[in-house]
């Protein structure tokens, strides 16, 4: 389904129909039943899938079942208010269990705990100093490779559901994926994930087929979620404890959140608020943390299929994936617990598949791109899938595409060198061309033929701008290398800036070559 599904014609009784770049408010939602349903339907759907997610990552955290569950549901709601991206879904994730795994290890609960609250702490005083705007410096490719990343972990996260199980899972898994696929052509007045889980629900239930179910992954909570304060003694040695983890799972969270957030902008053709998503982020894992659960960060698998395979566009399906989530585990857990994981593997899969940029793959596409752009988005895919870290695999895309950046803009710098006559008196005279900066201007410093040229010579700075002080050295050091050998060096045409930068620091820098 894509980003403007929800502009169908409407009935005369329904409001005005929405154009792509106009965002589907909650109000205007709530007046339209089919628009509602919906956001209803993707709730549902979402909580769903969340289920055996929240044990598996429970699981892995090293924590019960039941606080993973708990903290998907205070996410769910807690983001839906106070989030800035409406329809992303968060909950407890994979990326945030594995950073806080070895505390819980090592600790305990207790400990546990008290990071998730110092981590939304964190998350909120990073959204005061503006980290969303950093979004900025995270290239295309960059954003390319984690979303191909993230749909290869995904599928991965579904292979060991296919490894050791009885027969009947491969059928049933493959009707999953006929009806997810299907489905949509036929129909989107349901959403075809749903239909899928229901109908292998009651084939599985009716036919007494003795594959794995949802019941299998751990014991669903009987009780709703308590207020719970963290027994950890407030001294220096706590917060030493706490702090490396905090951060990272800080870290970890905003910027899953906040990739995720742009992927669905992108999605939905509309612009979410990156500043209240990263602090509603951070108050949500306090809340969670209050509440006992694991805390968490955006799910993109859950968002895809709230967004993409389920058409929702507002608040109202977050929330409702909390409330029906709760509902689920604790009122109707007897037949949550019967869903085989076929047809949550079938969903999975097919969400994997409509996430992955197949565009960016295609021969054509490789060959139109630059070799430093697709070298890029491979680095951010293999980075990413081999350590399950969605921080190490951008920032190794991020440090890689700048690395290539500045060895490509290191070779736009040229300079011209004539010889001209004044007065009957040789004067050398040097023309600079290109941006200055560390990579640029390292070799700047061999361009000159110092022991050749006349006793007077002209570095003409029209056409050049110095950025670092990487370049304020590099001049000094031509200069120093002129008066070695008795020679006169006039420096012209610097702009404003430059000027500036060089009279604060030239001569200053000392070392030189």
């Amino acid at each position: 389904m894509n980003g403007d599904s929800f502009v169908s014609t409407q009935t005369p009784a329904e409001p005005q129909a929405l154009t792509p770049v106009e965002r589907q408010s909650v109000l205007r939602t709530l007046k339209s039943p089919r628009l509602l349903k919906t956001e209803v339907l993707a709730g549902l759907v979402v909580a769903l899938a969340l289920i055996p997610e929240a044990i598996a990552f429970s699981i892995i955290a090293g924590v019960d079942p039941r606080i993973g569950l708990f903290a998907s549901f205070t996410m769910a709601v807690s983001i839906a208010f106070l989030g800035g991206r409406p329809a992303m879904i968060s909950a407890a994730t994979g990326a945030i269990a594995l950073v806080i795994a070895p505390l819980m290890e090592s600790h305990g609960i207790d400990y546990f705990i008290a990071a998730v609250i110092m981590a939304g702490i964190f998350q909120i005083i990073l959204a005061l100093l503006g980290v969303a705007k950093l979004m900025r410096f995270i290239p295309r490719q960059v954003m390319v490779g984690f979303v191909n990343a993230l749909a290869i972990l995904i599928f991965m996260s579904q292979v060991p559901e296919l490894l050791g199980v009885p027969w009947l899972v491969y059928p049933l898994t493959a009707l999953g994926l006929l009806i997810v696929f299907g489905l949509p052509k036929l129909t989107t007045a349901i959403p075809a994930p749903l239909v899928a889980i229901v109908v292998l629900t009651l084939i599985t239930v009716f036919a007494s087929l003795a594959v794995p179910t949802v019941g299998d992954k751990g014991e669903l909570p009987e009780s709703l979620p308590a207020l719970f304060f963290p027994n950890v003694p407030l001294n220096f040695e706590t917060l030493q404890i706490l702090f490396p983890y905090a951060l990272a799972m800080a870290f970890v969270g905003l910027l899953e959140s906040l990739m995720t957030a742009k992927l669905v902008d992108d999605v939905t053709d509309t612009h979410s608020n990156k500043t209240r998503e990263s602090w509603g982020q951070g108050a949500a894992n306090i809340i969670t943390g209050f509440f006992g659960g694991m805390g968490g960060c955006a799910m993109i698998g859950q968002t895809m299929i709230n967004v993409k395979a389920s058409g929702a566009r507002t608040r109202i399906s977050t929330f409702l994936a909390g409330v029906f989530l709760l509902i689920l585990v604790v009122v109707l857990g007897d037949i949550v617990a019967l869903i085989p994981m076929a047809a949550l593997v079938a969903v999975m899969i097919f969400v994997s598949i409509a996430t992955f940029d197949w565009h960016s793959i295609k021969p054509s596409t490789l060959r139109m791109m630059p070799k430093s752009e697709t070298t890029v988005m491979l680095v951010t895919v293999i980075f990413t899938v081999a350590t399950h870290n969605l921080a190490i695999g951008v920032g190794a895309g991020v440090l890689t595409a700048m690395v290539l950046f500045a060895n490509r803009v290191a070779h736009f710098v040229t300079v011209t060198r004539t010889v001209e006559e004044h007065f009957d008196q040789e004067i050398a005279k040097y023309v600079v061309d290109g941006e200055l900066f560390f990579a640029s201007s390292n070799d700047l410093y061999t361009q000159f033929n110092y022991a050749e040229d006349p006793e007077d010579i002209v570095i003409d700075m029209h056409q050049s701008h110095l950025w670092d002080a990487s370049t304020i050295a590099a001049l000094d050091s031509i200069t120093d290398k002129y008066e070695k050998y008795g020679k006169n060096v006039d420096v012209q045409g610097l702009n404003q800036a430059s000027a500036n930068m060089r009279e604060r620091m030239g001569g200053k820098l000392g070392g030189g070559h």
